[in-house]
């Protein structure tokens, strides 16, 4: 291992699922409940994701912009491919979306393909955020 690959922390991706009703504010408390319970600091969310028909709304596109981040579109292809990964199910969500969970699928699917869960999925009344870590090879410039 070289003297970078020590010192560079792990990019970490934050998997977002929110009902229409639900506030920035909301979303951002949510993201920062779910830093903590990881043991992360705010500096290090590199990313932002969540379903593409969802990334260009209000309160999602507020909420990152908090931490100084668009989101990260993902189709349903990138979701339902991650699926076997995702250890939370919600029916409803089974069948609205094909994935077990929202906020998971898109953590494991933005992170890449060797992504792990560092936090399941976290709920608040309207949204569900879920963190993962990339590869060291995903992490790299």
């Amino acid at each position: 291992m070289g003297l970078d690959e020590a010192v560079t922390p792990p990019r970490v991706v934050a998997g977002i699922g929110f009902r229409q009703a639900t506030t920035a504010a909301e979303i951002v408390a949510l993201l920062n409940r779910a830093l903590a319970e990881a043991g992360l600091a705010s500096g290090q969310l590199t990313a932002i994701a969540t379903a593409a028909d969802r990334a260009g709304e209000p309160a999602v596109r507020e909420a990152a912009t908090v931490f100084g981040l668009v989101p990260t579109a993902l189709d349903a292809a990138a979701l339902t491919a991650v699926d076997a990964r995702v250890v939370t199910r919600s029916r409803r969500i089974e069948a609205s979306r094909g994935v077990g969970s929202v906020a998971e699928a898109a953590a494991l699917a933005c992170a890449g393909p060797a992504a792990r869960l560092v936090l399941p999925r976290i709920a608040s009344a309207g949204a569900t955020c879920a963190l993962a870590v990339a590869d060291r090879a995903s992490s790299l410039p």
